[in-house]
């Protein structure tokens, strides 16, 4: 009985160590997690699906040049071969190493394409947000819903409420409803940013005077957090994203409810144009 214990509580450090245990929905980071967090957009699947085909490669290469190191130590040693053989060329095994890398790298460019592919060309979206990279905070804009625009901070560790993620939770998530395109155009007021969501397959840099562009598909509902990815300063660590998907109703309700709250204060030429529509046409 002492013996089952042990090994069940071997079986439980093994699955908490692997993340196998409570991270089916994750969408942050865990303590002693060794592998990706959980996918929950298409591009982020097919990223899981080339990463697992690369490992099995790169075994089955490691486990050959093992198998080829021990051969060649017990059959070609001094002991057991002491006169070497004066084979200068063999014709087969010229062909096979220079075939068998070239088919690898065959195998590895399709899905490596097709990944590239999808990352790279954005669809059709349903919305599109605008990130602006600041030191050290983010700026998020929706031009397709009344022009909301707010800045997100990391919440500090005093204002924390129970339940909340250190470093990782915000004052001002990012909404979007699940299943939606979303088109993320990224940029930067000051240094370069990156902007990145692990659980999406997103990392793209935000770099001043130019928007970059990336996309996703969020396929569940939840928040997912991530983080800066590009040294940007002294509080480089400090500049967490955080991005909340809900249903399709749930962010009607939010634009309806935020789009005068978030909206940009008008400009005086704002101002100017709406005086210069509502008066009577001149004659």
């Amino acid at each position: 009985m002492k013996r089952l214990t042990s090994y069940a509580a071997g079986l439980a450090a093994i699955a908490s160590l692997t993340g196998l245990c409570g991270t089916a929905a994750a969408n942050e980071p865990r303590p002693w997690e060794m592998g990706f967090q959980p996918a929950a957009s298409p591009v982020k699947h097919l990223m899981d699906s080339f990463h697992d085909l690369l490992t099995v490669i790169i075994v089955g290469i490691v486990l050959l040049v093992l198998a080829l190191l021990v051969i060649v130590a017990m059959r070609f040693n001094a002991r057991a071969n002491p006169v070497p053989s004066r084979t200068s060329h063999n014709t087969l095994l010229e062909v096979a190493w220079t075939v068998l890398p070239v088919v690898i790298l065959i195998v590895v460019a399709v899905p490596s394409f097709k990944l590239l592919y999808a990352a790279e060309r954005v669809p059709q979206a349903d919305l599109t947000i605008k990130v602006t990279g600041r030191q050290w905070y983010w700026d998020y804009e929706y031009p397709d819903h009344g022009n909301i625009a707010f800045s997100s901070y990391m919440i500090q560790d005093a204002d924390l409420k129970p339940g909340q993620r250190r470093l990782l939770e915000v004052d001002n998530r990012v909404v979007i409803p699940v299943n939606a395109t979303v088109r993320i155009l990224v940029t930067a007021g000051d240094v370069i940013h990156s902007w990145a969501i692990p659980s999406f397959g997103v990392k793209k840099d935000g770099v001043p005077g130019r928007i970059n562009e990336t996309w996703f598909k969020a396929e569940r509902e939840g928040v997912y957090y991530g983080q800066c990815s590009e040294i940007c300063g002294t509080n480089h660590a400090f500049m967490p994203i955080a991005v909340e998907v809900v249903s399709r109703e749930a962010f009607d309700a939010w634009v309806a409810r935020n789009k005068t709250a978030m909206a940009p204060p008008a400009t005086p030429r704002d101002v100017a144009e709406l005086a210069s529509a509502a008066s009577p046409a001149r004659r």
